[in-house]
């Protein structure tokens, strides 16, 4: 079984981070999100089953749980008798892929708390504008979704530039960017290469937003105008945002919100090739496989670790 567990937790989600590093600015923005996000998610399902396989060995290794379980634990070991560590590592994996899990499940919740408050806001429109200084503005998700504003944010905003960020929030509406923004998350929680991944995949959900208010509105230096407006206000007044990973001008990391402006203002690329979007999911897949054989494997030896018991 130690090919799988090579395979299914680390060359593939290696290979799809270092794909997504060499892919994320060479696709269109939308087709990189689906890709990037779709691989990261089978990437990790894949590590997980793989990760779960070698954690039942793991517990049939011990010799009161083979006992119990009518099993040889001697068969069991011998498996991988030369890389006995591996079912032992497997567990402690599996188990920081759980904790990190949790982890996003509970921001997911503060989150959820904050749409159903939004919600019963009074009024029937899309925009909501609340009362704060904080530079902010996200869109929620819901039937219907809607696009909350701060009264900081309309502030420094004009008419124009206004009517950009409720594009650019609606485009996050209509292209379901914040359940694929968890999806990714959800990846990355669950292991540590798919993290850049979901960083990868925040920024391209940001670039494809640009890109669809762009054609909203017809301008897209107009875009990289309104972007540029909230981002400078933005950086005069802190907020916590923890648990808002979109947001018109502020960034997961460093470098993302001058980035996407430099694209706007760049013309737009006519030659984005979108069939190297099939490499990541390709790998993705192929991990997947390799984990099903990995849960063949382990019931192929637990079939014979009962067979051989004395």
């Amino acid at each position: 079984m130690f090919d799988h567990f090579v395979w299914s937790v680390l060359v593939i989600p290696a290979a799809v981070m270092g794909m997504a590093a060499l892919l994320a600015d060479r696709l269109p923005p939308a087709a990189g999100v689906a890709a990037l996000t779709w691989s990261a998610v089978a990437a990790a399902v894949a590590a997980l089953v793989s990760l779960g396989a070698f954690t039942v060995k793991a517990a049939g290794e011990v010799p009161w749980v083979a006992a119990r379980l009518g099993l040889s634990q001697r068969t069991i070991v011998q498996d991988t008798a030369h890389e006995r560590w591996v079912s032992w590592v497997s567990v402690a994996l599996l188990a920081h892929a759980a904790v990190a899990t949790v982890r996003v499940w509970r921001r997911l919740r503060r989150s959820r708390e904050l749409v159903c408050e939004i919600a019963e806001l009074p009024g029937l429109e899309q925009v909501v504008l609340i009362e704060s200084d904080e530079i902010g503005a996200f869109a929620v998700p819901g039937r219907p979704g809607r696009i909350v504003v701060t009264t900081g944010m309309r502030a420094v905003l004009d008419d124009d530039q206004f009517a950009v960020l409720v594009a650019h929030e609606r485009a996050h509406l209509e292209a379901a960017h914040p359940r694929l923004m968890l999806m990714a998350e959800l990846a990355g929680a669950v292991h540590p290469a798919l993290r850049r991944v979901t960083h990868r995949v925040s920024y391209l959900i940001e670039r494809a937003a640009d890109e669809r208010a762009a054609g909203m509105v017809g301008d897209r230096r107009a875009v990289a105008r309104a972007i540029g407006a909230a981002a400078l206000a933005a950086t005069r007044r802190p907020v916590d945002e923890s648990s808002l990973r979109l947001s018109f001008a502020r960034a997961v990391r460093p470098g993302e919100v001058p980035r996407r402006v430099a694209e706007l203002l760049t013309p737009r690329r006519s030659r984005h090739l979108t069939w190297p979007a099939i490499v990541p999911l390709l790998l993705a897949a192929g991990s997947m496989v390799w984990a099903m054989e990995a849960v063949r494997d382990l019931c192929q030896l637990l079939a014979l670790a009962g067979a051989s018991r004395p």
